[in-house]
């Protein structure tokens, strides 16, 4: 069962040679956490969907508020067997015929969910090897910050991990610093100096960065600092983790012949999880 623009249906009998989706990636999306009726971070989830429509420049209709895109998640999540735990995505793509230049600007939107094993987000400790993409590298634009269908570089390292064994891999934008993982952001714990890429060097402007920072600024201990993170700074840090909103926070437990510690991660699993529930 999905919801398309609205009407609960089987399927949405979309026409993927005629859909700009398919053919242009011309579609953003949002993949939220929904825990029985209440969808985590929604606020955040909005906000951001609205920019990328705006940098899209695509047209926003007016009943468009956070109000009616809770509506309409809640709608499919209702008739759901597992309300529990969800995963949502919502995504948005230009309704419209033409080539690289549509003729029309409005849009339609899809929801679709699956069901999720934990309201919580777990601490997961086990063997976590990642290693570096550089088939093909991030751009620094603002483009590569939304969350859209233009997804070939993550695919592709996705298959290099699988060919080698690895759990994710690490990818990198035109200078060699390290932007993202393939389906999160990335945080190293260096000393007492927590660092995560900055928006401005390509990586995803993620949901779960943000309420990390947001927890770690009113930590005293620890200082968070955005800046540029070269792949030799990887083999010197403490710890590194990633982070997206269905995982929650994933420790990265080996990176080549370094292996790195799990404390600061364990604690941020715990104070996630306080401020959801």
């Amino acid at each position: 069962m999905i919801n398309f623009n609205g009407n609960l249906q089987d399927n949405s009998q979309i026409s993927i040679e005629n859909n700009r989706g398919f053919l242009f990636g011309d579609s953003i999306f949002e993949t939220l956490k929904v825990n029985g009726s209440k969808i985590l971070f929604l606020e955040e989830h909005y906000l951001r969907l609205m920019a990328s429509m705006r940098i899209c420049r695509m047209e926003i209709p007016m009943p468009f508020t956070m109000e009616f895109m809770e509506e309409e998640i809640l709608k499919l999540i209702n008739v759901q067997e597992n309300k529990t735990s969800n995963r949502v995505r919502f995504t948005v793509f230009r309704n419209a015929e033409g080539l690289y230049n549509p003729n029309s600007n409005e849009i339609q939107f899809i929801i679709t969910c699956s069901n999720l094993s934990s309201e919580n987000y777990i601490f997961n400790s086990s063997n976590y090897e990642v290693e570096l993409f550089k088939d093909f590298h991030v751009s620094k634009h603002l483009l590569s910050t939304l969350k859209s269908n233009n997804k070939m570089t993550n695919v592709v390292a996705s298959i290099f991990a699988k060919e080698n064994d690895f759990a994710n891999c690490l990818l990198i934008n035109d200078d060699k610093n390290v932007v993202e993982a393939i389906n999160g952001n990335i945080f190293m714990k260096m000393g007492n100096q927590l660092i995560t890429p900055p928006i401005t060097d390509g990586c995803l402007n993620g949901i779960m960065r943000k309420q990390i920072i947001a927890i770690v600024n009113k930590m005293e201990n620890i200082e968070l600092v955005e800046k540029s993170i070269s792949p030799f700074d990887l083999q010197k840090a403490d710890e590194l983790f990633l982070t997206n909103v269905i995982i929650g926070i994933q420790p990265i437990t080996k990176y080549r012949k370094k292996e790195f510690l799990t404390v600061l991660s364990s604690e941020l699993v715990v104070q996630l999880n306080n401020t959801i529930s």
